[in-house]
């Protein structure tokens, strides 16, 4: 393929992946303690990150991201809107940019590294953990600031609950991210 072939599908699969983001995100459930719902939009960011490298999985959360900001329903509970990126959850949604661009970066050096398969796969655990993590730390640094909220507080609202779900997601991105990458399908 030529270079602005390859290029012009990069581009519609971050447009497919900002999509799919959306998608996820309105998959969610409220939880009666916190502001911050239960959704799927970390497994779409893992994915984008994962699949598409850190230049375009980036990319199709800025597109998610800015789709949101200017008022599309894209977010969790269909809302959208730039009080959405300045609530409680604002920093959760600009983690998901963080997110992408570390996992796009680990995942994309292990795979050219040539690793075998069980030290491929940890490492692209602790790829997506740490891409987690960066969301997490920013997420739950804006409630904080916004609520006055102590980092137990914090990490009682914005972590603790959401941990077995997203080591779930972790599980099956995962599986995902390895057996697309070694179809060499993406």
């Amino acid at each position: 393929m030529t270079n602005t072939k390859t290029n012009l599908r990069y581009f519609i699969l971050a447009a497919l992946f900002a999509a799919l983001t959306a998608v996820c995100s309105w998959i969610s459930v409220p939880l009666p303690f916190t502001p911050v719902p239960i959704n799927l939009a970390t497994l779409a960011v893992f994915m984008a990150g994962g699949l598409l490298g850190s230049r375009y999985g980036l990319l199709a959360e800025c597109v998610y991201v800015l789709c949101g900001g200017f008022g599309l329903p894209v977010f969790a509970g269909f809302r959208g809107g730039p009080s959405v990126l300045v609530g409680a959850t604002g920093g959760f949604i600009v983690g998901y940019l963080v997110c992408a661009l570390v996992v796009g970066i680990l995942v994309e050096k292990i795979y050219k590294a040539g690793l075998d398969g069980t030290r491929r796969i940890i490492l692209v655990i602790i790829s997506l953990a740490a891409g987690l993590f960066c969301c997490y730390a920013l997420g739950m640094v804006w409630f904080m600031h916004l609520t006055g909220s102590g980092l137990i507080e914090g990490l009682m609202g914005c972590v603790v609950p959401f941990l077995i779900g997203d080591g779930l997601k972790i599980a099956l991105a995962t599986v995902l991210i390895d057996r697309l990458r070694g179809f060499n399908l993406i």
